[in-house]
C-alpha cells in the first residue's frame, strides 16, 4: 500500500489530507515546469505497468536521437535496474528509489533535478513507478503524459484503468513486434478500447526491436518540443529565481 497517497482508500488516507497533498503537489509541479519551460527542456511522463517496455523505448530512443540529447529518470520501488540501462544506452540518468510508494510525484522530481545536469539536454523522460493507477494523478510538472501499452498486456486495459488512458497526450502500442506469435490479439482492438475512453486519442504502434514507429515517435517529440512556450505571465528568456540553484 502506498504510504503517500493512501492508493484512493479512505481508511488509510482522509479525503481532506489527500486534497492537500495533491495541493502542495500541483504547486511543486508548477515551479518544475517553470524550470523546464525556461531552459527549453521538453519534459515527458512516461508511465505504464511493469514491463510494458518503457525502458527499452527510451533505449531506443537513445539509439536514434543520441544519448547526450537526453536525460531521464527512472522510478522504482528498490534497485537500479532501469537507471543502469539508461546510462549503458548513452543517457545520463538517475534512479529514484521510492519505497514504498506506486508513483513519482513532484517533490521527487524537483529533488532529483539537483543531482542531474538536465538543462544541457533537450529532452527530459521521467519513468514513472510501473503501475496504471496513482501515476495518473500526480502532475510532474511535465510538458505531456506519455502511456506504454504492451501488445501482451490486455487489449482491455484502457477500459479497466480509463483514468491513465483519459490522461495521456500519446498512447504508444509497444512490442508489436509480437503480434505475429499472439494469436487472436489484434492491434484494432487495442485502438478501439483506447477511442472508448478517449474521444481524440493519440497513438502510434511501436517496436523498440525492429525500430517500427521510431521516427514517428521522434517527430512528436521535436513537434512538441518546439511548441514549448514560456510560462503564462512571464516573457521568453526571463529568468526564474528562488533560494537554491539547480
Amino acid at each position: 500500500m502506498c504510504d503517500t497517497c493512501g492508493c484512493g482508500d479512505p481508511e488509510i488516507l482522509p479525503v481532506h489530507v489527500h486534497e492537500s497533498l495533491l495541493k502542495n503537489n500541483d504547486h511543486q509541479a508548477e515551479h518544475n515546469r517553470v524550470h523546464f519551460q525556461e531552459s527549453g527542456v521538453l519534459a515527458l511522463n512516461i508511465m505504464g505497468s511493469p514491463g510494458s517496455g518503457k525502458t527499452a523505448l527510451l533505449e531506443a530512443t537513445a539509439r536514434r536521437l543520441g544519448g547526450q540529447r537526453l536525460r531521464a529518470m527512472s522510478g522504482d520501488l528498490a534497485t537500479d535496474n532501469d537507471g543502469a540501462r539508461l546510462r549503458a544506452a548513452g543517457i545520463p540518468s538517475l534512479t529514484i528509489t521510492t519505497g514504498t510508494a506506486c508513483h513519482l510525484d513532484a517533490r521527487l522530481v524537483h529533488n532529483a533535478l539537483h543531482d542531474l545536469e538536465w538543462r544541457a539536454a533537450e529532452y527530459l523522460f521521467v519513468e514513472n513507478v510501473g503501475n496504471l493507477v496513482c501515476p495518473a494523478i500526480y502532475d510532474l510538472g511535465q510538458a505531456a503524459n506519455v502511456v506504454a501499452l504492451s501488445m501482451t498486456e490486455g487489449e482491455d486495459k484502457p477500459l479497466k484503468y480509463p483514468v491513465m488512458f483519459q490522461r495521456a497526450d500519446l498512447v504508444l502500442f509497444t512490442k508489436i513486434d509480437l503480434l505475429p506469435h499472439l494469436p487472436g490479439v489484434r492491434l484494432e482492438n487495442y485502438i478501439a478500447a483506447l477511442a472508448r475512453v478517449n474521444p481524440k486519442p493519440q497513438f502510434i504502434p511501436i517496436s523498440a526491436v525492429t525500430g517500427e514507429g521510431l521516427e514517428q515517435w521522434t517527430n512528436w517529440i521535436a513537434e512538441r518540443r518546439a511548441g514549448l512556450t514560456a510560462p503564462i505571465g512571464q516573457p521568453a528568456g526571463h529568468t526564474h529565481t528562488h533560494p537554491h540553484a539547480h
